[in-house]
């Protein structure tokens, strides 16, 4: 039997321009709030999950690549779906039921193009 390597949970960083205005986006959009921060690193906070954002200069010495992906796993994707309608986030057509790897999802990017996906398995 292997042993349990004693990681808890992960939390992705993302990077971002502004920490300020991609807060706000991430309320308005996503429904996470801040728990803590300042115009350099914050994070934020909905039910259970975490999200980092920490800034990035956009030089060559500190590059903001952008393209990270995340995805947030849900027992039932529908009260998701409608709310992030609703919110403005996605328009309906974006919920994929029933892909070939087992899922429904939808996914948007945000300011920065870090792709965010919900998933439920299935």
């Amino acid at each position: 039997m292997k042993k349990s390597s004693g990681f808890l949970n992960m939390i992705p960083v993302l990077p971002s321009r502004n920490i300020a205005k991609d807060i706000e986006w991430h309320k308005k959009y996503t429904g996470f709030e801040p728990v803590f921060g300042d115009d350099m690193y914050a994070g934020l906070k909905r039910d259970h999950l975490y999200l980092h954002l920490q800034w990035h200069a956009e030089t060559e010495e500190d590059p903001l690549l952008g393209g990270s992906v995340i995805k947030l796993f849900v027992k039932d994707i529908k009260p998701v779906f409608e709310e992030f309608v609703k919110r403005g986030t996605i328009k309906e057509e974006k919920l994929r039921k029933h892909t070939d790897w087992g899922t429904h999802e939808f996914g948007f990017y945000d300011l920065n193009k870090n792709a965010i996906f919900v998933v439920q398995d299935t």
